[in-house]
Parts: structure tokens; C-alpha cells; sequence
């Protein structure tokens, strides 16, 4: 072989490898550098089967600092909750989540996610607070109780009596509080007329509707992790295309413009969008995205919160009691022919120890990756005054779900404790330690800074109605209550609220 042709063959092998990160090293002042076996790839593989315990093979290998290629990028994790702040502290003209997030929105939803660089990201704060903080969370209360015991009820209406029901847990609570929050934040069937019978047509429609929607949420939700990574393989993406087109057509803006009681939330983001001259198919697209955003988490927790709780008698005892007292306080009753309760904004804000039981379902099950864009070379100071040289171009991640299940912040950490962040006067405890030292950060179910989840207060709220109303309305039990716990589904780590590897099959009944 010729030698020029040699050293072209070398060239182009040299150059592959430098694209696939085949040449990078560690350098002076870094933080350990773990490239993986395979070209590219790196650790994806490893990391992917199952984070959690990658993540803790790395801290026990490396320390609190460690950085990981992953898929062609190198990400740095921090797993020391008192550096937390390092990162979610830093300046956006260092690290910055809007490039990370704008190829993840494109991707899963096909929206192109300018408002993230630019004035749309603050419209999006500022709607949510508006809408689903403070005041503005008394109409969505509302509207979510109305939604919530109206798909409740309806199964066990009329001629059902007293009578076992059955159903899987998970499938269930996921899609009463997916629908509930649908038609609360997306709006109701328009009446055709003003008669009740058209009333009661639209009311009718919106069960069908919404429940159709349900069903094929829960298939784009399956390959959501698999999209997400770009991993899905061709059929895959076939249907995730086919899912796309149908909720982009379900959600549109002419469709929305039908219907009743949509939300602020909701109608002020489309309004701005087309003042600011969005083409109405993105702003369809964006719709979408709004509905996994809001819609996408809730269920699942839902299905947790309740089942921690019938697994735990005790909790079950104390968060019946509370709603019990709460309703008569308020002077409700359920009762055979009795009104509807009226679980108002005020009333919710009276549960310590529902608020607990909460709290301590998020910190087992919800499992964020919050991750920034290195925007400019930058050094990281940890809390122990050790400083780390950061490249531009790499990613920054810290994964909280570590300290949620470390024993020294939370004993026993992967067993349900209801009264965990309550102390002994019944307020809400926030002192937890590490190394002797208080933690800012000792649970994150909805992520920190300015990347923080707008719609948390909202999405507490649903959970707090839905099992508030199904404690108030129905007696609740496990078909078989020896049954395992469901272990958590490992392919969603990092995507927020955590899905079991299977379901559970509970029973309920009307309690009056």
C-alpha cells in the first residue's frame, strides 16, 4: 500500500476517534474522568440499565466529583447535596439548561423550543404563577375537585350500590387524575344547547373523550424514555410519529377555541404565542407539551401515595382522621343523598400529615436529572473548598434521588415513613443533616432554581384531592394484602416520577 494512502487511512481513523472522544484525557485540576469501554457510547449503556446503582459504583470509585461519557457527551455528576448549590446557584452564562432542553423538546414533541432562549420561557413563569400559585390555585382547585367527582362517581353511579369494585391501582389513579387535570386545565365539552339533556350529552362526551385520550397518552408515555435518548428503533418510531400527529390534531388551537372553561394557564400561552406571530401548528405542538408537562408525573405519584398508604395501616389511620376532622370542621358530611363535598383551597391548606405522607412518596419515587449546559470553561468550588476545572461544551448533572435514599439524611431511607417531615408538634420538618452539617437540599421532587417545576403547587393539589376524595367517598382496600410492593421501572430514572414494574390490584366501594 502506498504510505500516502497510509497516512490518509490513519488520518481519518485519528479524526473518527477524536469525534468519538477516543482521544480525550484528563487534565490537571479535572475531576476523574470515567470514558467507558466502548467508543462514543462510553458508559450509556450501564447507565441507562439502571442509574442508580451506576451512579453509586462511580461515587464509591471516584468520590463526590466524577466526570462520565455518555452517548458522545461528558457529564459531570455532583453527588455531595451541600455542593448542590453549586450548580443550581450558578449563572445561566455558565450553566444554562436551554440547549439541553430545546434538543429534548424537539425531539419528543417536535416543538421548536425558541421561547426557552428567549421571551417566551418568562411567559411560561410568569402564567404559572399567575395561575397555578396563590390566589390562582383557588379556581384551579375548583375546577380539579368538580373534574375529580365527576370521574369518581361515575363508575359507581346509579344501580352499583355498595358494591366491590375492581381495578388495577396504578391504571386507576392514573387515569382519574390524568383526566381530572385534562379537563380542568384544557376545558369541557361545549353544550350544544341550553337544555339539561345537553348538559348531560357534553358531560358525556368529555368521559369518552378524555378517557380515549388516557389510553393513548399511556402509549406515547411507554416510548418516552426510549425517545427521549434517541433510542427508539424503527417501528417505535413510527408510532411515536403516528401519537405526535394525533395529539397535535386533539389539542389544537381551533379544537381549544370550542371548548369551555379552559384554563388561564392554558389560554394565556396560546395567546401570547400567536401575538408574537407563532405559526398555529407549533402552537399546536406546544399544546402537547403543556399536557405531558402538567399531566405527565401526577398519575404515577398518585398511584404511589395510595398505595403506600393501604401498605401502612397506621398512615392510613392518621390521614383518614385528618380528612375526617377537616370535613367536619368544615361542616360536611358524606352522606346517602347528600350534597358533594366542597374541598376548597383553605381546607387543603390544613393537612401536616397528609403534606407529609406527600413528601415522603415524592422522596421515594420521584427521581429528577437536572442537568446544565457548560456554556464557557468555568471551575466548580465544592463545599469542602476542593475546586474542579469544567470544560465548555460538557454537561453538569446532579441526580438528587442519592440523597433522598441516603441513610445518613433520611434513616431507613427505602422504607415509607407518613410522619417523616413532621416533628413533634405536628409542623413541618425541614432539619435534616449530613456529615453533621443542615442540608438546603434534602428532597427534590421538583428539581431547584430557576429550573424548578412552575406547576408544583398544582401538582400537590391534585395529589392532596384525589386521595382526600377517594379517603372521603370509598372504602379501599388491596385485593391481596400480602402482595410485594412493585418495584420501580429502571428505564424512567431521571424522568421525574418513577412507574412500577407492574401493577397492583386493589378494590374499592362506595362508603355510603
Amino acid at each position: 500500500m502506498h504510505p500516502k494512502s497510509v497516512q490518509a487511512d490513519f488520518s481519518r481513523m485519528a479524526g473518527a476517534l477524536y469525534l468519538l472522544g477516543g482521544f480525550r484525557r484528563r487534565r490537571t485540576g479535572e475531576p476523574p474522568l470515567e470514558k467507558g469501554l466502548i467508543p462514543w457510547l462510553g458508559c450509556v449503556l450501564e447507565f441507562r440499565k439502571d442509574t442508580v446503582k451506576f451512579l453509586q459504583r462511580m461515587k464509591a470509585k471516584h468520590g463526590d466529583i466524577f466526570t462520565v461519557q455518555l452517548g458522545g457527551f461528558y457529564f459531570t455528576f455532583i453527588t455531595d447535596p451541600q455542593s448542590f448549590g453549586a450548580v443550581v446557584k450558578e449563572s445561566r452564562a455558565k450553566l444554562d439548561f436551554t440547549n439541553f432542553a430545546d434538543q429534548l423538546v424537539e425531539r419528543v414533541f417536535g416543538y421548536g423550543a425558541v421561547e426557552i432562549k428567549h421571551k417566551f420561557f418568562k411567559n411560561l413563569q410568569t402564567t404559572s404563577t399567575k395561575h397555578l400559585m396563590g390566589d390562582g390555585l383557588v379556581v384551579m382547585t375548583q375546577a380539579m375537585m368538580y373534574n375529580l367527582q365527576n370521574l369518581m362517581l361515575h363508575s359507581v353511579g346509579s344501580g352499583n350500590g355498595k358494591v366491590w369494585q375492581e381495578s388495577g391501582l396504578f391504571a386507576y389513579s392514573y387515569n382519574i387524575v390524568f383526566r381530572a387535570g385534562y379537563l380542568s386545565l384544557f376545558g369541557n365539552e361545549s353544550p350544544k344547547g341550553t337544555g339539561k339533556e345537553s348538559v348531560e350529552k357534553a358531560k358525556e362526551i368529555d368521559l369518552q373523550h378524555s378517557n380515549d385520550l388516557f389510553w393513548e397518552f399511556r402509549k406515547y408515555d411507554q416510548l418516552f424514555p426510549n425517545l427521549a435518548y434517541g433510542v427508539l428503533g424503527p417501528r417505535g418510531k413510527m408510532e411515536a410519529e403516528r401519537l405526535k400527529r394525533l395529539f397535535w390534531n386533539m389539542l389544537s388551537v381551533q379544537k381549544m377555541k370550542a371548548r369551555d372553561n379552559v384554563s388561564g394557564w392554558v389560554s394565556d400561552q396560546q395567546q401570547v404565542r400567536a401575538e408574537h406571530g407563532m405559526q398555529e401548528f407549533m402552537q399546536d405542538r406546544f399544546m402537547f407539551l403543556l399536557l405531558w408537562a402538567s399531566q405527565g408525573n401526577t398519575g404515577p405519584s398518585a398511584f404511589w401515595l395510595l398505595l403506600y398508604l393501604m401498605k401502612h395501616p397506621e398512615a392510613m389511620s392518621a390521614v383518614r382522621k385528618e380528612v375526617e376532622e377537616i370535613l367536619k370542621e368544615a361542616g360536611q358530611e358524606v352522606k346517602p343523598g347528600g350534597p358533594l363535598i366542597d374541598l376548597s383551597r383553605d381546607m387543603l391548606l390544613k393537612t401536616p400529615i397528609l403534606d407529609s405522607a406527600v413528601e415522603e412518596t415524592l422522596r421515594l419515587t420521584t427521581a429528577p436529572l437536572l442537568t446544565r449546559g457548560v456554556m464557557e470553561d468555568m471551575t466548580i468550588i465544592m463545599a469542602n473548598g476542593q475546586e474542579y476545572k469544567i470544560r465548555e461544551g460538557d454537561r453538569v448533572s446532579v441526580f438528587p434521588y442519592l440523597v433522598h435514599i441516603d441513610p445518613e439524611v433520611h434513616p431507613d431511607p427505602l422504607t415509607f415513613k407518613y410522619d417523616r417531615f413532621l416533628n413533634a408538634d405536628g409542623s413541618r420538618k425541614t432539619d435534616f443533616y449530613k456529615d453533621g452539617k443542615k442540608l438546603k437540599y434534602y428532597s427534590m421532587p421538583w428539581g431547584a432554581g430557576t429550573t424548578m417545576c412552575p406547576g408544583r403547587f398544582f401538582a400537590t393539589n391534585e395529589l392532596k384531592q384525589f386521595v382526600f376524595l377517594m379517603l372521603s367517598y370509598f372504602d379501599l382496600e388491596l385485593k391481596n394484602p400480602n402482595e410485594e410492593i412493585p418495584s420501580i421501572e429502571t428505564r424512567r430514572w431521571g424522568f421525574g416520577s418513577m412507574h412500577p414494574d407492574r401493577d397492583i390490584q386493589f378494590r374499592y366501594r362506595p362508603r355510603i
